[in-house]
């Protein structure tokens, strides 16, 4: 095997990827400032002991773990391996090491103790809108399951007691759900509840509505709940999915109707999309619901930047 040159770091043929692209974006797009002001009330302060890491470069490591779906001992791993992320961590190995897994494992129960998650998720909804991005009178609401595993073995001997099972159609899935209201406009999340995958989705439905919308999308679970709509939503029109099956009988122009619906609610699978294929929640990490549900408010303000980020980038600019 050829040896590596003695001018590694220095190489002469590079070449600028995705990853590296999307990181300089993101870099660029949040509000580092105003996210720590946030986080540093609770954050330890430098005195007696070992001193605390940089509290923004915990957050950019944090951040990365929910990009790209890592664990607390994966995130330490990946930052070594790439440069990529240790330029956007600011972290230079001929200074400092890499956070430890320990150290990781931390800062992220820093956050779920103090909800920072739930701030978070808020925080950069304002950056939005004081760019441009007003919510809209559309809200579309959905709830799309996350699994977990249904082992046993553990210490305890026991599935995560804060996860149930549900069906859909003919299939049995054990976990949570996430409950997402959506901008009919710009597929912005507004709301999001976190619950045991056996709450229906409609128990969900007053949380999801900010009040001011005049119409509301939804699929077939959020039917009949005309009059929850209008006690949270007053101006707002029902356009829920109705049933149009009956016993073998079809309802064609209820079908019909779905169906024009359907272009509008669609845009909801955008979102949950980039929560679920893009930055790989489709599965819950960690035990108990608390810090599953930090985890999602955190992936849905990230999954709203993701979205918006060319439009965001063009304002930035400008």
């Amino acid at each position: 095997m050829k040896q590596l040159s003695m001018t590694t770091g220095f190489e002469k043929y590079t070449k600028a990827t995705k990853r590296l692209a999307f990181l300089s974006d993101m870099d660029r797009l949040l509000p580092w400032a105003e996210l720590c002001a946030l986080i540093a009330p609770h954050y330890p302060q430098a005195g007696n002991g070992r001193p605390p890491k940089e509290l923004e470069m915990m957050l950019r490591i944090y951040f990365l773990q929910q990009w790209f779906n890592l664990s607390d001992p994966m995130a330490e791993e990946a930052l070594y391996d790439s440069l990529s992320m240790r330029a956007f961590a600011g972290i230079d190995l001929g200074e400092q090491p890499v956070p430890d897994e320990t150290t990781i494992c931390r800062f992220r129960h820093l956050l779920e103790q103090h909800g920072l998650g739930r701030k978070l998720f808020k925080q950069m909804h304002q950056y939005l809108q004081r760019h441009g991005f007003k919510l809209g009178t559309g809200t579309i609401v959905d709830a799309t399951l996350i699994s977990a595993p249904s082992s046993t073995k553990n210490k305890d001997q026991q599935h995560d007691p804060d996860m149930h099972q549900t069906k859909k159609g003919n299939q049995w899935y054990f976990g949570m759900k996430a409950h997402v209201g959506v901008d009919s406009r710009t597929k912005l999340i507004h709301s999001v509840v976190a619950t045991a995958a056996n709450v229906h989705d409609s128990h969900c439905l007053p949380d999801l509505l900010h009040g001011e919308e005049t119409r509301v999308w939804g699929d077939s679970a959020y039917q009949g709940q005309t009059e929850v709509i209008k006690q949270h939503a007053p101006r707002a029109r029902d356009l829920t999915h109705r049933r149009y099956r009956y016993k073998g009988w079809v309802d064609e122009v209820e079908r019909a109707k779905n169906r024009v619906k359907s272009t509008t609610r669609a845009r909801v699978e955008h979102s949950i999309g980039v929560i679920k294929r893009i930055f790989g929640f489709a599965k819950t990490r960690y035990r108990g619901l608390e810090k599953n549900a930090n985890r999602l408010f955190v992936t849905c303000a990230l999954a709203n930047i993701y979205l918006v980020r060319r439009q965001l980038l063009h304002t930035l600019q400008a």
